[in-house]
């Protein structure tokens, strides 16, 4: 954890906690070194759907060149947090009520994920004449046999409801190109592919390559300008070693190299959990220590409806621990005893559990406070909130 977290959750008063802490001044930092990383023709959006706390929001502005919704819900409240910026609208199931609203937004491009989405995009368009939007048709390409067996999630290359297969793009490309009255508001700039999240840089790279040579072909079979590729997010998190991280350096270098072979084509990415995963820590306390059958479980305040990524995932969420040595009450300190604990929550199912078995929480006792790091995405936004009506946890955002 950085200090000024350490020093901040030290001071939290018991009835505070469970917290989240959020650093963003080392947000800011790690999103600029992931810039200067990248070459100049690759734009860098933030995937909301990671963590869409307006202090995050409004922190990644100047390393961002946009943001990137999947709902009418993200596309408002992104919209009011960091006003005027560029802003790509996702998602496999846009509803029409959130076509209008995207529309009317002003959305900045499209990710257009299947005939009908097209077909209603236009439909809304044909009562504005004179306006014009720009979109990408994310496709479902598919890949090498065992290519994406290994990542945590696949989102293309196999059956799945995200974008337009291969055939059904060239459909598309055709209804925005033969002079139609749908090619005449919607004006096609590219292709959209995010096909897994999980990747390492080479694997990432590996998948980029595909997808521009891919899409130059199509540009080159229908005769249309290849002006933007979107490769998606997906750069890999090492939940089992906080220290491995995505090497941006020489996923830069890649892309500048397949950049060096497409002149004028403009690439884009689109990383959440990349970005944001390591500003955040989940704070709380250890409400007690029980022995159960020769296993130590400590037991803390909140749990996995605050905390639901390591459930979701299946993995023990890194942690550290801050001790209390402050103990008022007359009977003995429960503590953990041998050498292991599994960390839980206060939910009344097994499933509640936070770390498993860790070396970490070797002499834990009640009262001590628990940090758990790399929270700061996928974590309270997708967590199940009112189970068991426990209340909220607190929200700090240090060097905003």
């Amino acid at each position: 954890m950085t200090e000024s977290v350490r020093r901040h959750v030290a001071g939290l008063a018991p009835d505070e906690l469970p917290s989240y802490v959020y650093d963003l001044a080392a947000l800011r930092d790690h999103a600029a070194a992931v810039r200067a990383a990248l070459p100049e023709r690759v734009e860098l959006y933030y995937a909301a759907k990671a963590n869409p706390e307006a202090p995050v929001l409004t922190a990644l502005g100047e390393a961002v060149d946009g943001y990137e919704v999947s709902s009418g819900g993200e596309l408002a409240h992104v919209r009011a947090a960091v006003p005027g910026a560029p802003l790509a609208f996702g998602g496999p199931g846009k509803t029409p009520a959130e076509i209008v609203a995207a529309v009317d937004a002003g959305v900045h491009r499209w990710h257009v994920e299947s005939e009908q989405e097209l077909h209603r995009l236009a439909a809304v368009l044909a009562d504005r004449p004179g306006m014009v939007v720009d979109v990408l048709l994310r496709v479902n390409l598919p890949v090498r046999t065992g290519t994406l067996d290994a990542v945590a999630l696949a989102m293309g290359g196999r059956p799945t409801p995200f974008g337009l297969d291969p055939d059904c793009a060239e459909e598309c490309v055709r209804l925005l190109t033969d002079g139609g009255p749908i090619g005449r508001q919607l004006r096609l700039r590219g292709v959209h592919a995010h096909l897994a999240s999980g990747l390492a840089a080479t694997e990432h790279l590996a998948l980029a390559e595909g997808i521009v040579a891919w899409s130059a072909a199509l540009a080159d079979r229908h005769g249309f300008p290849l002006d933007e590729v979107n490769v998606g997010g997906g750069m890999a998190v090492d939940y089992d070693d906080p220290g491995h991280r995505f090497d941006w350096t020489a996923f830069g270098d890649g892309l500048a190299k397949l950049l060096d072979a497409h002149p004028g084509l403009i690439l884009r990415i689109e990383p959440g959990r990349a970005l944001t995963a390591y500003c955040g820590w989940y704070a709380t306390e250890v409400l007690d220590v029980k022995g159960s059958h020769g296993e130590d479980f400590a037991v803390l305040r909140g749990g996995t409806h605050h905390l639901r990524t390591p459930a979701t995932r299946g993995h023990s969420q890194p942690f550290e621990v801050l001790a209390v040595e402050a103990w008022p009450h007359p009977w003995p300190r429960p503590a953990v005893t041998t050498g292991r604990a599994t960390l839980t929550g206060q939910l009344c199912t097994p499933k509640d559990v936070l770390a498993r078995a860790a070396e970490g929480a070797d002499g834990l006792r009640t009262a001590d406070r628990v940090l758990f790091a790399m929270a700061g995405a996928y974590a309270w936004n997708i967590s199940h909130h009112e189970f068991l009506m426990h209340p909220h946890p607190g929200f700090h955002y240090l060097g905003g």
